[in-house]
Order: C-alpha cells, then sequence, then structure tokens
C-alpha cells in the first residue's frame, strides 16, 4: 500500500511560512496510508520542521493538547515542540525529534534495549504529565469500558476471518474488562511503538512522536501494541521498557494487556483486509493465534 506524493495546498504552506518567517523547502513525509499527510519543512543551515495536517479534529485536538500540556515533560528534543497551530486546516507545524524512527535503524540487541529503556522511562513521564480531574479523571475511568464496548462493531467488520471459538474469546475477554479492579491511570501517548519511537545515535536519545492519539486511559493501554509487536520475539525489550518506565505491570493490568490485545486483534482483521494492508492483518493474525494457544505474555 503506497501514497502518490501529495504537494502541501498553497494556502497550508503560506499559512506555515508566515509562522516560520521564511518560505521553506518542502518534502512529502506522509506514512504509506490514505488519510496521513505530513510534509518535511527544510530552512537553511538544516534546521526542520514537519507541517503535519490530522486526519480528524478529534485526533488535531487531543496532539494540540498533548504537546501543550504533556509532552513538554519529557524533556528537550524528546518529544516535538508545537511552533503554531491552525484548526482550520487542523494543521500543527512541529519542531523535528532528532533521529530515525527504531523501526527504520540497524542496532545491535544491546542498542535496542537502550532505546526502549529510554522510551519507557519517557513514557512514565509522559502519564504523570497530565491533569487528572474532573472529566479528564472520569474519561480514564471509563476507558477500559469504550474499548470492551468497541468489541461487537469489530467483530461484526471481521466477518467470517474468525472462527466461532476465537469470536468466543474476543467477546469473553472483552466482558472481563467491565469486571477488572480499578487499574492505575495516566495521560497516555495512544501509539507507542518502534514506529514512533525516536532514536538519536549521535546523541543517544529516545524520543517519542504522533500524539494525535494521546488521551486520559488506564496506563497498560500505552503497553498494547508494542506487546502485539515488538514484544512477541522480544522480551528482553518488554524488560528494558519496563525498568525504564520504572515498575513492572500488575497482575491485574497484565490481565488487562490480554483483553485488550484481543481486542486490537479483531481490529486489525476487521481494518487491514479492508484496507488492503497485510502488515496489520498479520499482526491481528498473530496475536489472536498466541491469544488462542495461550501464549501471550
Amino acid at each position: 500500500m503506497t501514497n502518490p506524493i501529495t504537494p502541501a495546498p498553497a494556502d497550508l504552506l503560506a499559512w506555515a511560512s508566515r509562522a516560520l518567517g521564511a518560505r521553506p523547502a518542502v518534502q512529502d513525509a506522509s506514512h504509506p496510508r490514505e488519510n496521513s499527510r505530513v510534509w518535511q519543512l527544510s530552512l537553511p543551515g538544516d534546521v526542520r520542521f514537519y507541517l503535519k495536517v490530522s486526519p480528524r479534529p478529534l485526533m488535531y485536538e487531543r496532539e494540540t493538547l498533548a504537546l501543550r500540556h504533556a509532552a513538554p515533560a519529557l524533556g528537550a528534543g524528546r518529544a516535538p515542540q508545537l511552533r503554531a497551530s491552525s484548526a482550520d486546516h487542523l494543521a500543527l507545524l512541529l519542531t523535528a525529534v532528532p533521529g530515525h524512527p527504531l523501526k527504520q535503524l540497524p542496532l545491535t540487541p544491546a542498542e535496542e534495549a537502550r532505546v526502549h529503556r529510554q522510551g519507557g522511562a519517557l513514557l512514565a513521564r509522559l502519564h504523570a504529565a497530565g491533569d487528572l480531574s474532573g472529566p479528564h479523571r472520569a474519561e480514564a475511568e471509563q476507558a477500559l469500558q469504550a474499548a470492551a464496548d468497541g468489541a461487537d462493531h469489530h467483530l461484526r467488520q471481521a466477518g467470517d476471518r474468525l472462527t466461532a471459538a476465537e469470536q468466543k474469546l474476543v467477546r469473553d475477554l472483552a466482558e472481563q474488562l467491565r469486571t477488572l479492579p480499578p487499574l492505575p491511570l495516566a495521560f497516555i501517548h495512544g501509539d507507542a511503538w518502534e514506529r514512533n519511537l525516536m532514536w538519536s545515535t549521535g546523541l543517544g536519545q529516545a524520543g517519542w512522536i504522533d500524539f494525535e492519539r494521546s488521551r486520559f486511559a488506564t496506563a497498560v493501554q500505552d503497553f498494547v501494541l508494542m506487546a502485539c509487536t515488538t514484544w512477541a520475539d522480544r522480551p528482553d525489550l518488554r524488560a528494558a521498557c519496563l525498568q525504564g518506565y520504572g515498575r513492572d505491570l500488575t497482575p491485574e493490568e497484565q490481565h488487562a494487556l490480554r483483553c485488550l490485545a484481543v481486542l486490537d486483534a479483531v481490529s486489525c482483521l476487521a481494518w487491514g483486509p479492508a484496507h488492503d494492508d497485510p502488515h496489520v492483518t498479520a499482526r491481528g493474525r498473530r496475536t489472536l493465534d498466541r491469544l488462542m494457544a495461550g501464549v501471550f505474555a
């Protein structure tokens, strides 16, 4: 699945140029998916920014909130800084985070563990940064209920890609999310995995990007994507991330992680085939197979 090169709209580029005080060189930096619209803006002296158009108003609101009120807690160069935003365009003008996504880097296992350790430490800072009061606390407390409520919708979309036994597992684990005791709450990144974990080899520094799915939720929800991808083959990276995070998951959180993983799996099996994305489909199938076999950890 590929995207054609998309030029930045003239009015959007003019807005960004005014915010920067100069007209930059522009390069398409979108992800290979249909709703990704990102451009790298370069100024003299190798100064880089990113111009991002959010796919939906909610994502714009979430990322703007995160970058203004929570991401600064990660420290300089560890998350984008918001240079300007436009609600009319759903656009964000962001500073560049040093390095490259971990997914793109050829590192040794020891180096990968170092990145995950730093990534976990940064998630701990982010989780503690949000103001968990008033409606934010209520949103976080309802997050698992909201996740469970989506199970039937995903099952209908996935259709016969799941066996009857697999459908029962999805429904059973979704229902168990509703009966868990209160779990630690946090302001989560929402899309925490190797695609969004940056690493600068020169600086020896990690950072996180793409906060459009950030929100108030249970802390364990930020580990679902890594548990369904990298950690499946690399328990050493799970250990490194949680070491950096400062604690292991509680037994209740570990059970919640299994329940959330099955929801990610059925979502992938609904979304992947519909959008001709074999990688997402394969992720869902592998996670579901692991859960059916009882080897998900």
